[in-house]
């Protein structure tokens, strides 16, 4: 049973990583998460884009502001009788439902794959889907940071500054690299027993790591090896990458409290420690980067040709097994 319930994880977050964007956009998403917590039974909650103003989500609005499809963050809970107060799992997924680079424009080669740029929100729906269904004896928070990146007269330009949830002023160089703003922003009050989150992130992750490992970046010796012995098991590996952090410097702004970018080299670094800058200090902390290997160009003993749902697998047995 928990082998089908894991590989029904892997079906629905294939399934929706498939979906034509103009099909699965962020409010339909945020309406399948909903479907699916009255047919697991999870608790379900949708911050509109009033609310993502309310609560001060600048980022993400701003990815979304280019799109006449408005964004969304979705929460979604699984928290079992006698596990309501516990530290909950947090898993924080980037749903960019269509990227297409915004004003900084994608190339037309592939770009229509860009419709499973929200591979990382379908795995953490799916874990949170499967969890529930199986009356996991864990509380786990789900984040899903939904939006499309579109290129219209009213998009985020390059060289904006626009104003993150913690109060910081955040410098746009390059709207492409759109995906760590909307994930900036998630990062809410409770008191964790860690956070995780995945996201097709950067192409600089598949230049270092190919297209058959995803990157890891933590702090946490344990926690690290959790996700790999997790990953490990069910055949999504992970390599460690570092979290350099006099590279942190390359992300100052002389216009804003940080820029969002950093120089090409070493991209997906610079990336993981603009997140990083975001994590509220002492929470344990790891950035999963899936970029590349999240699309599979060939049939494979796991999947077929087009969306892999790579995370859903690691996350579902990561969460299984309890982050102490």
């Amino acid at each position: 049973r928990r082998g089908e319930n894991a590989a029904a994880a892997v079906r629905l977050a294939r399934d929706l990583a498939t979906t034509p964007s103009n099909l699965l956009y962020p409010q339909a998403l945020a309406e399948k998460a909903q479907e699916l917590s009255r047919d697991a039974g999870f608790v379900c909650s949708v911050l509109d884009e009033e609310a993502l103003e309310r609560e001060g989500m600048g980022c993400l609005l701003a990815v979304g502001q280019g799109s006449r499809r408005p964004p969304r963050l979705v929460v979604v809970e699984h928290a079992p009788k006698g596990h309501e107060q516990d530290k909950p799992l947090i898993l924080v997924g980037k749903g960019i439902t269509f990227d297409s680079g915004g004003i900084s424009l994608k190339p037309a080669a592939h770009m229509y794959q860009m419709k499973s740029d929200m591979t990382g929100a379908a795995t953490v729906l799916a874990t949170v889907t499967a969890l529930a269904r199986e009356g996991a004896p864990r509380r786990v928070i789900g984040l899903l940071t939904c939006a499309e990146n579109m290129p219209d007269g009213g998009a985020v330009r390059p060289g904006d500054v626009v104003r993150a949830a913690n109060g910081d002023t955040v410098e746009i160089q390059n709207t492409d690299a759109e995906g760590r703003l909307a994930l900036c922003d998630a990062q809410k009050t409770w008191t964790p027993a860690a956070v995780v989150d995945i996201a097709t992130l950067t192409g600089a992750r598949a230049v270092a790591l190919g297209t058959g490992l995803a990157g890891l970046f933590c702090d946490d010796a344990d926690l690290a090896e959790r996700i790999r012995a997790a990953g490990g098991a069910c055949g999504e590996d992970f390599w460690p990458l570092p979290l350099w952090q006099p590279y942190a410097e390359q992300l100052k702004s002389q216009v804003a409290d940080i820029c969002h970018i950093g120089p090409r080299e070493g991209g997906a670094i610079n990336a993981a420690l603009f997140l990083r800058h975001f994590v509220q200090e002492g929470v344990r902390w790891a950035h999963l980067d899936i970029a590349g290997v999240d699309w599979a160009a060939k049939t494979t003993p796991l999947c077929p040709e087009g969306p892999t749902a790579f995370g859903a697998r690691t996350l579902l047995e990561l969460a299984r097994g309890g982050v102490q």
